[in-house]
């Protein structure tokens, strides 16, 4: 046990003296996904997904409702092979609305991932070239970590924005306001 103490203490030692000669950077990198152009489209589409989803959902719910009401004021007038035919068909219906509402989840999630994903990528390869043209030994994501000294380490984030083509002056705030504009509008 002494050893591996001391060999982590030799190595944290080692590691400060040489990291004298190296450069940190740092970058909001859930700001540069967000605010990319791309995602823009990419939250259209998953909106206009989602929109669709919601649409069908409630043609299904009004069909179940409409199903019910009939069921509720004929049913007493029914024979016993009808009245049972009925029911069978107000479950199926209910579970063709559980299954779409399972599925639809999950085709959402995965086509959020796909149109995601390149945007991803595309943020990453800024800043690693950004980062390599630099001279950084390493960036950290701001959003995962505790602290970071802004006077000691440079910040890429607006040299990213810039080199994806991110609007000057738009936040996350900014884009909060018009995310929420347009909920707003379609309402």
């Amino acid at each position: 046990m002494k050893k591996i103490l001391f060999l982590a203490l030799a190595t944290l030692i080692s590691f400060a003296g040489f990291s004298q000669n190296l450069k940190f950077a740092y970058v909001n990198y859930t700001e540069l996904v967000q605010l990319m152009p791309e995602a823009d489209a990419a939250r259209a589409k998953i909106q206009a997904a989602t929109k669709e989803a919601q649409d069908t959902h409630q043609s299904m719910m009004q069909e179940l409702q409409n199903k019910y009401q009939q069921y509720q004021a004929k049913s007493a007038t029914w024979t016993p092979a009808v009245r049972e035919s009925k029911e069978k068909e107000l479950q199926d219906i209910q579970t063709r609305i559980q299954e779409f509402s399972q599925s639809i989840q999950q085709e959402l999630q995965q086509q959020e991932l796909k149109l995601m994903t390149p945007i991803q990528q595309k943020a990453m390869d800024v800043v690693n070239k950004l980062a390599k043209e630099g001279g950084y030994a390493c960036v950290f994501d701001k959003a995962s970590v505790l602290y970071i000294s802004t006077s000691q380490l440079k910040d890429l984030t607006p040299d990213a924005r810039k080199a994806l083509k991110i609007k000057e002056g738009r936040t996350l705030e900014s884009l909060q306001a018009e995310i929420q504009a347009k909920l707003k509008d379609a309402k």
